[in-house]
């Protein structure tokens, strides 16, 4: 695993789609109910089942996007005690979803602040250049419609799975999968860890190339990871969609500025 933490890659224009995205997703996190829990990665078992409920609600569940229908006992938030002890109480819907619309919604969706920070993270970095090659409007149709195109792949994939799936890394993925296309020279700051942390600086094509490789080991069950809770198929889906919505584009996206040496910690720049 690496971590990315800056690229050499300076924008024409303020990125305001990408704040905008990433202010969404810290506000809908802190509003959702039960997600106090979170903090601390355990909470009360009424905060839990009112988590639970939310997120079925709002969330994208591949049977009801393929199936078009919603199951017939879904979690109310309330708490009951059976023969195992307390748990979440099911019954019938009392809402009215939209499985499409739920694409949507579970972009801005996180369980934690582990996922919603190392999604907003990668968005920060590399979504910014993204959004100055594309322009601000066709950059958020290009966000959200990888985000569409990563939830129908995974839930075609899964279309029986009754898993609720939430996370922008859909969507992200596909901002990555771009910037791959864009602006493979570019060169990234990462963090591998090594002892403590090792930074490194490389090309993006690397960088970005070996998370997509991790990213379709883990979902061809290649590797041993925590599968069943991060949707691998729709990080691998969405980026390849980022790519092939960026290609047009290559030909007049013009390279990154070539890096000066690093040198004494400081960066020179070439004369020549």
């Amino acid at each position: 695993m690496v971590i990315p933490v800056h690229d050499l890659n300076p924008t024409r224009r303020t990125p305001w789609v990408t704040y905008a995205l990433i202010a969404a997703n810290f506000v809908v996190f802190l509003l959702t109910p039960g997600i106090a829990g979170s903090f601390t990665g355990s909470g009360s078992p009424a905060q839990l089942c009112h988590l639970q409920a939310f997120t079925q609600q709002w969330a994208l569940v591949p049977r009801e996007l393929i199936h078009d229908q919603l199951p017939s006992l879904v979690p109310t938030g309330t708490v009951g005690v059976g023969a195992h002890g307390p748990g979440c109480l099911l019954g019938p819907p009392a809402y009215d979803k939209s499985p499409v619309l739920s694409v949507l919604t579970a972009m801005f969706l996180h369980g934690s602040w582990l996922h919603l920070l190392g999604n907003m993270l990668f968005l920060l970095i590399f979504g910014n250049n993204i959004e100055d090659r594309m322009g601000r409007v066709r950059y958020l149709l290009f966000y959200l419609v990888c985000g569409y195109v990563a939830g129908y792949g995974f839930a075609l994939l899964n279309a029986d799975s009754a898993e609720p799936l939430i996370g922008a890394s859909g969507a992200i993925a596909g901002v990555l999968g771009a910037y791959l296309v864009l602006y493979p020279k570019a060169r990234v700051w990462i963090l591998v860890p090594f002892l403590l942390f090792l930074p490194l600086r490389l090309p993006a094509w690397i960088v970005l190339g070996f998370w997509f490789v991790l990213q379709a080991f883990y979902s061809s069950g290649q590797a041993v990871a925590e599968s069943g809770t991060v949707a691998y198929t729709a990080h691998v889906v969405g980026f390849i969609a980022g790519m092939i919505l960026a290609w047009p584009l290559k030909r007049g996206t013009p390279p990154p500025p070539e890096p000066g040496r690093i040198l004494f910690g400081r960066q020179t720049r070439r004369a020549w």
